[in-house]
């Protein structure tokens, strides 16, 4: 089993769709995937989160979410704001372990270094116990090389790989930031960019986003990590 884990340079910068876009890919090369959320905030009990978002692109038929709070906070304020028991890091490579796909999603909540749950366990200590790449999810435009370099920076000091960026939301007509930065991001963070998803994918019927993920991400640069 290979565990991938998805983070982002901060909220809203499209992890839930790059996700859903490794996900596509992999099981387009024959491979079977799992997604684990370990922490999902801001959703009531019975409304859909990401993981249902995912599966909505997809049809990936096997999800696990570790904890969920109502709050749209850092998942250990929203805990406590809740009164509700804090997430275990221990649950967490519990819900990962139990799972036979070969290949394993980890989506984050927000950024690398949001506290997860007790303790402050953040995603980063999942990727170091599980030692697995991590892929960075970022914006496009202003921001993002400072951004993307923190959260390289991150890893690196945590002695944990960094399989890539992926743009989160590419758009149809760049602006000069975003032109810029595509050339930039590579220098600036020392990791390659690995996929760009077009803005509005994530409003794409599943035989549309299925077909046309693969062709996002750089196929090359996964194969190790997608294939079976």
């Amino acid at each position: 089993m290979t565990v991938l884990v998805v983070t982002g340079t901060s909220t809203d910068v499209g992890k839930t769709v790059a996700t859903a876009a490794l996900a596509a890919t992999a099981m387009s090369l024959g491979s079977t995937v799992a997604v684990v959320k370990p922490a999902q905030t801001g959703v009531l009990p019975a409304e859909p989160g990401d993981l249902a978002e995912i599966e909505r692109l997809t049809g990936v038929g096997t999800t696990v979410e570790s904890a969920r709070y109502r709050d749209p906070l850092a998942p250990d304020v929203a805990a406590r704001r809740a009164s509700a028991p804090m997430l275990e890091l221990e649950t967490v490579l519990a819900d990962i372990g139990v799972l036979s796909a070969d290949l394993v999603l980890v989506e984050g909540a927000g950024g690398l270094l949001v506290r997860l749950g007790v303790g402050g366990f953040t995603l980063l200590d999942v990727a170091r116990e599980l030692r697995a790449p991590v892929v960075v999810v970022c914006g496009a435009g202003l921001g993002t090389l400072n951004h993307t370099a923190l959260t390289v920076n991150a890893l690196e000091h945590a002695g944990v790989a960094c399989a890539g960026a992926i743009i989160g939301s590419w758009p149809e007509h760049p602006d000069l930031a975003e032109q810029t930065n595509l050339l930039e991001l590579p220098d600036v963070t020392g990791i390659g960019i690995v996929g760009r998803i077009p803005a509005g994918a994530g409003a794409f019927d599943r035989g549309t986003f299925v077909g046309e993920a693969p062709s996002w991400l750089d196929m090359d640069a996964l194969a190790n990590i997608l294939s079976p």
